[in-house]
C-alpha cells in the first residue's frame, strides 16, 4: 500500500473586505487599537445564504488543479 502525501493545497476567501477602518463608523474603536491588540487589519465576511460547502468548492478545486487531478 502506497504512502498517502498532500498533492495539492487551496483556499478560498470570500470576496466581501472588511476593514478596521470599517468597523470604527459603528464601532467606539480605531484601526490602530484592533491592530495593536489583536494583529487584525481585514476579516473577510460571507454574504447571506453562503454555506460552508460554497466555500469549499472553490478551495477543493484550486487543490485538485495544484495535484494535476481531474473531476
Amino acid at each position: 500500500m502506497p504512502n498517502p502525501y498532500i498533492s495539492g493545497t487551496g483556499f478560498y476567501l470570500p470576496p466581501r473586505v472588511v476593514t478596521n477602518d470599517d468597523l470604527s463608523k459603528y464601532m467606539d474603536t480605531t484601526d490602530e487599537w484592533i491592530q495593536e491588540r489583536t494583529g487584525i487589519k481585514e476579516r473577510r465576511y460571507v454574504e447571506k445564504g453562503v454555506g460552508p460547502s460554497d466555500l469549499a468548492i472553490p478551495a477543493v478545486e484550486q487543490a485538485l488543479e495544484a495535484a494535476g487531478l481531474t473531476v
